[in-house]
């Protein structure tokens, strides 16, 4: 999809701040309000927006801990990556799963309270998974850089 300049400009600020008031939005790109809210309109019927979400603060609720976890699956034909797949789906503390190639299938982004809930969540979950061989993980001990907004 081509995009022009106006169009990433719209992103970018948009990524920003998705509840920017289209006002505010048309006077930052140089457009006036109604071509700056079709342009936004056509964007999101594209496809190009997926969603606008409120990014939380995951201390401040109450989960401290990033785990990154790398799964490796003994055998790989489809019904067992569509079994995988699933299961990581139905869990809320997986907030991103890749698909990767190399010595791991699998590299997950787990946020729990403490290292005791990933114990209790690796022991009752991930080592529970039959189509799973070896679960190795990782704790991060500091966040250096989270960031939402694509590099457009």
């Amino acid at each position: 999809m081509k995009i022009d300049r106006v169009q990433r400009q719209l992103l970018s600020e948009l990524q920003l701040n998705a509840r920017v008031s289209n006002q505010e939005l048309a006077d930052r790109v140089g457009l006036s309000v109604s071509p700056c809210w079709r342009r936004v309109r056509d964007l999101e019927t594209s496809g190009l927006i997926k969603r606008y979400v409120a990014v939380l603060d995951r201390r401040k609720l109450g989960l401290g801990t990033c785990v990154l976890v790398n799964l490796q699956l003994k055998t790989h034909d489809a019904r067992v990556t569509d079994q995988v797949e699933r299961h990581i789906h139905s869990r809320r503390e997986i907030v991103e799963c890749y698909a990767l190639s190399g010595d791991s299938d699998y590299m997950l982004k787990v946020f729990l309270p403490d290292v005791e809930s990933y114990a209790m969540f690796m022991h009752s979950f991930l080592l529970k998974l039959p189509e799973v061989a070896t679960v190795r993980s990782v704790v991060a001990l500091r966040e250096v850089k989270h960031d939402t907004a694509l590099p457009i």
